[in-house]
């Protein structure tokens, strides 16, 4: 039996792990505390886990007083590293959200603490559990287009998804490092993932021209606006259960705002962008992420030595595969041949991957021959795609990664 203290009540907390410990992992694990800085959420929290564990009043109480195991991160972004390393320090294990920290002085911070202290740190990369993504991966390591030599891969948000991000904390780089950083970090492990390679140097482009102040009918937030009747955008959080005891009822505490205005001049993040990476092996990839289509999904082609693999889910009501939820996954080998390769739909988040995952995490033991559980050094090469890119723009200039990242002894 281990036990688990947790740092952050939000939403993402609430379903992918204090929920599931409490409800599914009983046998093997204990969540013995919560510490959140709005204490009016970790009470929400300890309400919805039939009060079976306490809140507390400050971080370092809760480890002095309950001696986890393992402590569990799924704070605001920016703070990832505060809590990461001060856990370690205090002689715990820790499994983070991703992404693992948002710039590369703190990923540093968390490599060197890591090091010093001989604790350890996993980073909860779900994509590499999804089925769809597994059996990817099982067919480049089969050799079925030979050596990996370029990838191009196109992310798509929708106008539900996509703007959610531009009401959150995300919106502005402080807190989570732009989308580069936040979303698409788990896109850049999984193509680190099935390459086997390390970037090694990016160059990248991006522009804010969707949200943000691009229109003057706009408000500080939706519950107050004026433009409620004729923003599309309107999100009226009164309706939503959820986001009204956990957000609406707690804005007292610390004045964050679910519902803050898309189109807000303190937005600072990009909307789309673009960029290429170059691996260690030679591989090359371009990238683009989307935060305002039509449809949700991602198109994916790895061009190699013995043929092509060619990947996509979409899911909308408008797009190529309208009011369906599309896996499709084909090779197209040197014998002019295509082949289709039919993998079953799962259910359950994300595509299947969060209750691989949460197995993988809590009960131990599993074999692992893919390499699924992420450790710290695969949080820093995800990050540091989005931190070299993040750089790039702001210099107008290729960024190598050893520039940034401090590899350990």
């Amino acid at each position: 039996m281990k036990t688990y203290a947790i740092v952050g009540a939000g939403s993402r907390c609430t379903s992918m792990f204090a929920l599931p410990l409490t409800q599914q992992f009983t046998d093997v694990a204990k969540i013995v505390g919560i510490y959140d800085s709005n204490h009016k959420r970790a009470l929400l929290l300890q309400h919805k886990c039939g009060d079976s564990f306490p809140v507390f009043e400050s971080f370092e109480e809760m480890i002095n007083n309950t001696k986890p195991d393992i402590v569990i991160v799924t704070t605001i972004d920016s703070y990832h590293h505060e809590y990461i390393i001060k856990a370690m320090e205090l002689g715990c294990d820790v499994i983070t959200e991703k992404p693992m920290t948002i710039d590369e002085d703190k990923c540093n911070a968390i490599l060197e603490a890591e090091q010093r202290t001989g604790r350890t740190v996993t980073v909860t990369f779900n994509m590499r559990f999804r089925p769809f993504i597994v059996r990817m991966k099982e067919l480049l390591k089969q050799g079925s287009i030979g050596d990996v030599l370029s990838v191009h891969f196109e992310w798509f948000l929708d106008t539900d998804h996509g703007a959610d991000y531009f009401r959150r904390w995300h919106r502005k780089k402080a807190n989570s490092g732009g989308l580069l950083i936040h979303k698409s970090t788990h896109h850049f492990d999984f193509i680190n993932w099935l390459l086997e390679e390390e970037p090694v140097e990016v160059s990248a482009f991006g522009t804010l021209r969707f949200y943000g102040p691009t229109r003057e009918e706009r408000g500080v937030r939706c519950l107050t606006c004026n433009y409620q009747h004729s923003c599309e955008f309107y999100l009226d959080i009164t309706k939503d259960p959820a986001l009204t005891e956990m957000y609406l009822e707690t804005e007292d505490v610390d004045g964050y705002y679910r519902d803050n205005c898309v189109f807000s001049e303190e937005i600072d993040i990009e909307d789309s962008v673009s960029l290429n990476v170059k691996y260690s092996g030679g591989a090359l990839m371009s990238y683009s992420l989307t935060a305002h289509s039509p449809y949700e999904g991602f198109r994916i082609s790895i061009n190699g030595s013995k043929g092509r693999m060619e990947a996509e889910t979409f899911h909308g009501a408008v797009g190529p595969f309208a009011g369906e939820d599309i896996n499709q996954l084909r090779i197209y080998n040197r014998e002019q041949e295509e082949i289709t390769i039919k993998v079953p739909s799962v259910g359950g988040a994300h595509g299947g991957g969060d209750e691989r995952l949460l197995k993988m995490l809590f009960r131990g033991g599993l074999p692992d021959p893919l390499h699924q559980q992420a450790s710290s050094w695969d949080g820093a090469l995800s990050n540091a795609i989005g931190f070299m890119a993040n750089k790039s723009m702001r210099e107008g200039r290729s960024i190598l990664f050893s520039e940034l990242v401090k590899r350990p002894m």
